[in-house]
């Protein structure tokens, strides 16, 4: 293969060096998101849009473009404007939706809030943007948001919508309820709607049109709080032409067109669902399909038969969870083409698994992280199914990727190192968070703490974060690689493999096992399947057969909830090092 160069990049590395550069053949858009919308709408206004199956709810471009205008006319009327901050605490609804796109037209910041936080978490989410405005849903599984909100702030029970006085949230004025709330403080969103409705009657559309011209591609509108595992979270400030961009050149790795249904099961308040789902359909005028609140497996394969759709996203263990559904069989899947595994390593027998039997014979696979809008590396549909089960395909447009070692060298190809990222998508910063944006991004590269290799093809590899690997007397260890080969034992349903701190060795393997329905097994048995097959010192030490794996509500699993459970049940001791 040859490497391509000019304007059509270094997709494949030169003089041996894991350094690529993404195409600049098609030029960057430098729309706002509400320009984004109102251009689709415009060229498919009778085409489907959207469709939320749980709240049977169906609209065309068109009536979503309109939607958008009253609702963001109506936040107008609540005094909301340019980078004013709205948080967003809900499920996958359409109020979900028509906020994200209303904020953008009028030039307010969306704020993501995690629909599985709890009362310190939301605190600290609303304080640390200054949110002025709330969207929330009344509850979500466990979650009762209306007490959690009443803890915080029970100024809310006695005060007047649209003009709060709270203490612990001073900067909070409106809270906006996805449902009819019996507080006082609560305005409902059907109220706000209204309230719109009247302003664009009073003075059309263009209060909502002259606001275009003000706002740049360059602002920043959305803030996504990364879920670390120490440390409070830390807000991902993204531009218009960060989220834009990505959700075009990602539509485009899939070959979407307006003939195109996207079934979207991953949540929205994550860069998968608002990004690579609905802005990815705006880029084109494909139809975006809701299965429901939250990821039910059922639901999902029902939604794809139903709705005839052709791509469908989701995170590996939403696939294997489909997969293993008791009903699978029962479901006509032959309508799908492609869609996006993506959000944690994907197991390779899982997705040789989705092309043969979900018929996503184009399914690609995305890496990247919120900080980069997500999506730095996607197969392409194209690529040969060994590229796209064993990597995370190649450089998307007009990004730089390098793998640079410990003392920040560039490595050569094939060599482990660390990810790091260049180009239009990398986020703004860290909001009000100087000295974090300054450790994470340096000359303009994100350093993403992810392992990888780039191979001679170009082809990227993650192997690994830099605090997963597992280093046991003086070896690394990379738990992707080991949880490769116990996928290949036919009763492994699932399969997280984590270090454990160990006297003598430093670390030593441990795996958690989801096994496949009616199956049984014993730690010998996993033992002695990798006996003969693996380094010795990649054999797990301790072995836990469980029925679930923590995650959160995106489905990545928590790999720090399972290494802290083990060692408060092995009694273990975790050495004190540099």
């Amino acid at each position: 293969m040859q490497t391509l160069q000019g304007s059509i990049g270094l997709t494949t590395p030169a003089d041996g060096v894991a350094y690529v550069r993404g195409s600049t053949e098609v030029p960057l858009s430098e729309s706002t998101i509400g320009q984004f919308l109102r251009d689709t709408a415009l060229r498919f206004p009778d085409r489907p849009a959207v469709v939320f199956r749980e709240q049977q709810v169906r609209w065309t471009w068109k009536e979503l473009d309109e939607r958008v205008d009253q609702l963001a006319a109506g936040f107008l009327s609540l005094g909301l404007g340019k980078g004013d901050r709205v948080g967003i605490w809900s499920p996958n609804r359409f109020e979900w939706v028509l906020t994200q796109f209303a904020t953008a037209r009028i030039g307010a910041v969306l704020v993501n809030i995690n629909p599985a936080y709890r009362v310190s978490e939301l605190e600290y989410a609303l304080r640390k943007v200054g949110c002025k405005a709330l969207v929330t849903a009344e509850s979500f599984k466990t979650s009762n948001y209306i007490s959690m909100l009443l803890d915080i702030a029970p100024e809310l029970a006695s005060q007047q919508p649209d003009s709060l006085n709270a203490a612990r949230l001073p900067d909070l004025r409106t809270v906006i309820s996805v449902g009819d709330w019996s507080v006082s403080g609560v305005m409902p969103f059907h109220a706000v709607m209204q309230r719109g409705q009247g302003v664009l009657q009073e003075q059309g559309r263009d209060v909502i049109d002259a606001i275009e011209p003000t706002l740049s591609a360059q602002d920043p509108i959305n803030v996504q709080f990364t879920s670390g595992t120490t440390g409070s979270p830390k807000g991902a400030t993204l531009t218009h032409r960060n989220i834009v961009n990505n959700g075009r050149f990602v539509a485009m790795a899939m070959k979407f067109t307006e003939a195109d249904s996207l079934c979207i099961p991953v949540p929205l308040y994550h860069c998968f669902g608002m990004v690579m789902g609905v802005l990815a359909c705006t880029s084109t005028g494909a139809q975006m399909v809701f299965p429901g609140e939250a990821f039910d497996a059922g639901a999902t394969l029902a939604a794809i038969a139903e709705e005839r759709c052709t791509a469908l996203h989701g995170v590996p263990t939403m696939f294997i969870a489909e997969l293993g559904h008791a009903e699978f069989a029962s479901f006509d899947l032959s309508s799908l083409r492609t869609g996006i595994m993506a959000g944690s390593p994907c197991p390779i027998e899982t997705m040789n698994q989705v092309v043969a039997k979900m018929n996503m014979r184009e399914v690609t696979i995305a890496y990247g992280m919120t900080e980069t809008s997500p999506v730095s590396f996607q197969s392409a549909t194209t690529d040969p199914l060994d590229k796209r089960t064993t990597t995370v395909g190649r450089i998307q447009p007009h990004l730089e990727v390098k793998i640079v070692d410990f003392d920040g060298r560039t490595v050569g190809v094939g060599e482990t190192g660390e990810l790091c990222t260049k180009g239009y998508s990398v986020m703004l910063e860290y909001w009000q968070d100087e000295e974090k944006t300054r450790e994470s991004i340096v000359d303009g590269w994100m350093h993403t703490g992810d392992l990888a290799t780039i191979d001679a093809d170009g082809y990227c590899n993650i192997v690994g974060r830099l605090k997963d690997m597992v280093i046991r007397g003086g070896e690394n260890i990379y738990p992707r690689e080991v949880e490769e080969f116990l996928f290949r034992h036919p009763k492994i349903q699932n399969v997280q493999v984590f270090g454990v701190p160990d006297e003598r060795t430093g670390e030593e393997l441990c795996a958690w096992i989801v096994l496949r329905q009616g199956e049984g097994s014993t730690e010998e048995e996993i033992r002695e399947f990798c006996r003969g097959q693996i380094a010795h010192y990649k054999v797990p030490k301790y072995i836990r057969f469980v029925n679930e794996l923590p995650m959160t509500v995106t489905g990545k699993v928590q790999k720090f909830a399972m290494r802290e459970e083990m060692i408060r049940y092995l009694n273990l001791t975790e050495r004190k090092t540099a």
